[in-house]
C-alpha cells in the first residue's frame, strides 16, 4: 500500500487498485491538492499493466463534498476578482473527470455517505457505481446562488434530462435507491456489504482481457455522441480490429474448445 496525505493507493494481487479519498476533515473536498492527486493517480493507473480495475472509495462520512468553497472564496482576492483562479480550478477539475472517462481501465465508485456538487459529478464520471443504502446525492449549487454547471455535464450524460434538471434546479438530496432508479448508480448495498459487493464486481471485470475492456470502454464513450450511422460505422471498424486481436482469437477458440481462456491482454 502507498499512502499519501489525502489519497491512498492499494493494489491487490488481482490487479484491483483501490484509490481512497483520505481527507475526511474537509469531507474529501476536491481541493487543488486532491485534484492533482487524482489526476496523477488515474494517469499512472491507466498506463500501468498491473492495474486491471480501479475502485474509487472514500474515508469518513462523506464520499466527496465537491469543491473546497473556502479555498475557492480565497481565490477572489486576485486583482480580477478570482476569474483566472476559478477558471484554472474548474479546468483542473474537468480534466480529472475526463481523465476518468479516458482512462482505459474500468473505474468503479464505492460510495458511502454524501456525494454533492462536484462530488456527485465524480460519481457520475465513473464507469460504474455501487452505493451504500444510506448514501445520498445532490447538486446543491442553487442553494448558494451557483448553478452546478460543470457537474451538469457528467450528470446529464448518466440520467434522463428531466431527472437531471430536477436535481440541478432544486438542489434536493436524492437517496441511494432513487439514484439507482435514475441511473446515477448501478445499485445499492447494505453499508456492511458495500465493500464486498464492489469487490465482487471488480474481480469479475478484472478476470477479462484488459485489451478487450480498454477497447470497449473507449468505443462506448466515443460512439455515444455520434449519429446512428456514424456510430455503426465506427463500431464496425472497432469490432473488426478487435476480432484480429490475439485475445479475441484466444477467447473464441477457448469457447469452442470448452476451456478457460488464457489472456495475453493483447
Amino acid at each position: 500500500m502507498l499512502t499519501g496525505d489525502i489519497l491512498t493507493h492499494d493494489l491487490d494481487v488481482d490487479g484491483i487498485l483501490r484509490l481512497t479519498l483520505n481527507d475526511p476533515e474537509r469531507r474529501n473536498a476536491l481541493s487543488e491538492a486532491m485534484l492533482a492527486e487524482l489526476a496523477g493517480a488515474f494517469a499512472r493507473a491507466g498506463a500501468d499493466p498491473a492495474v486491471r480495475v480501479i475502485i474509487l472509495a472514500a474515508k469518513g462520512p462523506a464520499f466527496c463534498a465537491g469543491h473546497d468553497l473556502k479555498e475557492m472564496t480565497a481565490g477572489r482576492a486576485g486583482a480580477d476578482g478570482g476569474r483566472a483562479y476559478f477558471a484554472q480550478v474548474l479546468t483542473q477539475c474537468s480534466g480529472v473527470m475526463q481523465g476518468i472517462v479516458n482512462c482505459p481501465k474500468p473505474v468503479i465508485a464505492e460510495v458511502t455517505g454524501v456525494a454533492t456538487a462536484a462530488g456527485c459529478q465524480l460519481v457520475a464520471s465513473c464507469d460504474l457505481a455501487i452505493a451504500a443504502q444510506t448514501a445520498t446525492f445532490s447538486t446543491p449549487g442553487v442553494h448558494i446562488g451557483l448553478f452546478c454547471s460543470t457537474p451538469m455535464v457528467a450528470l446529464s450524460r448518466n440520467v434522463g434530462s428531466k431527472h437531471a434538471m430536477e436535481m440541478l434546479l432544486t438542489g434536493d438530496m436524492i437517496p441511494a435507491d432513487r439514484a439507482a432508479e435514475m441511473g446515477l448508480i448501478n445499485r445499492t448495498a447494505a453499508v456492511e456489504d458495500l465493500r464486498d459487493a464492489v469487490m465482487e464486481l471488480a474481480r469479475k471485470i478484472a478476470s477479462k482481457s484488459s485489451m478487450t475492456l480498454a477497447t470497449g470502454k473507449g468505443a462506448f464513450y466515443a460512439q455515444r455522441d455520434m449519429t446512428l450511422s456514424e456510430a455503426y460505422d465506427y463500431a464496425t471498424q472497432v469490432m473488426v480490429d478487435n476480432m484480429l486481436a490475439r485475445d479475441a482469437e484466444e477467447g473464441i477458440g477457448a469457447f469452442i474448445a470448452k476451456r478457460p481462456p488464457v489472456w495475453l491482454d493483447a
